[in-house]
């Protein structure tokens, strides 16, 4: 029996019965494995259950699909590896003795109670990424922003200067017009 069971959040515990050939993961009812969670995205990736093989196929979640840490489109999931899923984390249980818990699991949340509706969240949180230090300009110009060393410069607001120009022309215009009007009333 292979199954996903989540590790992170109130969600702790909670399995789903990998039985189909391919299932859907994500934060709308509709999915076959529904995970309510804001960094989840409505419809996040498909599992994909192949003999014994086991694939995850991201299906362009605002947060992305990692196994281990590595952010895949599509890739193997392997018993003992971590599948996170915005801010969710899974793991792939498969009876083994290898695959089985460190912690005891906790129950699963409970239905809502009759005549209540289910609380749905309707919109994807997306999570701030930070900057790898690869990514940060290493050229030593430090932090100043001025033109000479920056490469910025200040841009001139030709538009906005037209736009002035001409409001004032069609005031002054209106101002001698209500002057010519009231001089012709009198």
């Amino acid at each position: 029996m292979v199954k996903l069971v989540v590790l992170s959040g109130g969600l702790t515990g909670r399995t789903h019965e990998l039985k189909a050939d391919k299932t859907t993961v994500g934060r709308l009812e509709d999915n076959m494995f529904q995970i309510e969670e804001p960094s989840v995205s409505s419809h996040h990736c498909e599992v994909l259950l192949s003999g014994g093989t086991v694939k995850i196929r991201d299906l362009n979640s605002t947060n992305g699909s990692f196994i281990n840490g590595e952010k895949i489109t599509e890739a193997v999931f392997k018993p003992g590896q971590t599948l996170r899923l915005g801010q969710v984390e899974l793991r792939l249980d498969t009876g083994d003795a290898a695959s089985a818990p460190a912690a005891p699991a906790a129950a699963a949340a409970p239905p809502p109670p009759p005549g209540q509706p289910k609380k749905t969240t309707q919109s994807t949180l997306v999570m701030q990424r930070g900057v790898k230090l690869d990514d940060l300009d290493q050229s030593g110009r430090g932090g100043t922003f001025d033109s000479a060393t920056s490469g910025f410069s200040k841009k001139d607001d030709k538009a906005g200067k037209i736009f002035w120009y001409l409001a004032g022309a069609f005031g002054l215009v209106i101002a001698l017009l209500l002057i010519y009007v009231f001089a012709i009333a009198k």
